[in-house]
């Protein structure tokens, strides 16, 4: 293994100027810092992650706390592209991932115990119950902590923009002629409240009334809490021209059963998803949706990480909102046309 002895002698510098030069002192020229990281490079040097961790006091860890109801782990379509660029990124920056959990091995811990147990820098918490005791612990504790779609006065917060992504969505229906326009939302979260209300303040901006029963609850990324949720609005005597599912993948189980009831998208009933995945784009018809931002959700989520763990006294409480892209599908019907 190359040391940083071996790039002091190729490169005829002191030790203490290579290591200052490696970990960016300002009191090393910037020639002898490009002379001594290319040679690192060259030589394939990696720093020894505990004499790192002495010095520095850290551990180039983060935790990634990721807990969804549906139990899809990484294959759920959405969080798995916002972690793939947070770990993109936390790599980058020379930080290891370490998924937090409530089990290690036969013994049961809290989440606070877990990143205590594995010493995590930091950690970042998507998807889960934020109002469950275990997550509150660990965001009031003194681990730094970045939060994905959920605000805490406390700490810093990466959100979509949840309010305005169904705004567009909701404007892009009536614009196209529809005035009966249902909603099947997820279930309760800080997005699913913010979706929900933006829904609402958007119908009554545009004029329309919302039957109660035109509000149905479903779940995220679950096809079948979707799929009996239309069956509920199919049923009714006045049935919507246009249905908001939560997500594009839990849209599966809504595109399913219209199927059933021998309707077809967008002729007889139109519809659109939330996220923008891949696969809203290869479904017939093809989705109308609001593709959200998950590479950079992803990526400023562990900027602001890491900004708390290495500069801790200049960093700020931030709620930073990442906006995303509406998407026109196919499977809207323009009922202006005659």
């Amino acid at each position: 293994m190359v040391t940083i002895k071996d790039i002091s002698a190729a490169c005829g510098v002191s030790v203490a100027t290579v290591s200052k030069a490696l970990n960016g002192y300002n009191d090393v020229s910037k020639a002898t810092k490009d002379l001594v990281c290319k040679a690192a490079e060259q030589m394939g040097y990696f720093p020894n992650s505990q004499a790192r961790a002495l010095k520095t006091n850290r551990t180039y860890n983060l935790g990634v706390l990721f807990v969804d109801d549906a139990q899809s782990g990484l294959t759920h379509d959405y969080f798995s592209q916002v972690l793939d660029s947070f770990k993109t990124e936390a790599e980058r920056r020379g930080y290891d991932i370490t998924f937090i959990s409530h089990n290690i091995g036969n013994k049961s811990m809290s989440y606070l115990e877990h990143c205590l147990y594995r010493k995590v820098d930091g950690v970042v918490i998507a998807c889960v119950d934020f109002s469950h005791p275990a997550v509150i612990e660990l965001v009031n504790s003194d681990i730094p902590v970045v939060t994905i779609d959920h605000v805490f006065n406390n700490r810093t917060s990466i959100v979509s923009a949840n309010r305005n992504g169904v705004r567009e969505l909701i404007e892009y229906a009536y614009n196209m002629g529809h005035r009966k326009i249902a909603y099947v939302h997820g279930k309760k979260s800080a997005v699913t409240e913010s979706r929900l209300g933006s829904f609402y303040k958007t119908m009554a901006d545009l004029g329309l009334r919302v039957p109660s029963e035109y509000i149905q609850e479903g779940a995220f990324h679950e096809p079948p809490a979707t799929g009996a949720a239309t069956k509920r609005l199919l049923e009714l005597p006045d049935r919507p021209t246009c249905i908001l599912f939560p997500d594009d993948f839990a849209a599966i189980g809504g595109l399913n059963v219209i199927e059933e009831f021998g309707l077809s998208v967008p002729n007889d009933i139109s519809v659109m998803g939330y996220d923008g995945i891949y696969l809203s784009q290869i479904l017939k018809p093809r989705l109308t949706t609001f593709k959200q931002d998950t590479k950079r959700l992803g990526k400023e989520a562990a900027v602001q990480l890491a900004h708390l763990i290495e500069q801790p006294l200049t960093s700020l409480t931030e709620r930073i909102v990442v906006y995303g892209k509406f998407l026109e599908g196919a499977s809207v019907k323009n009922l202006n046309e005659k």
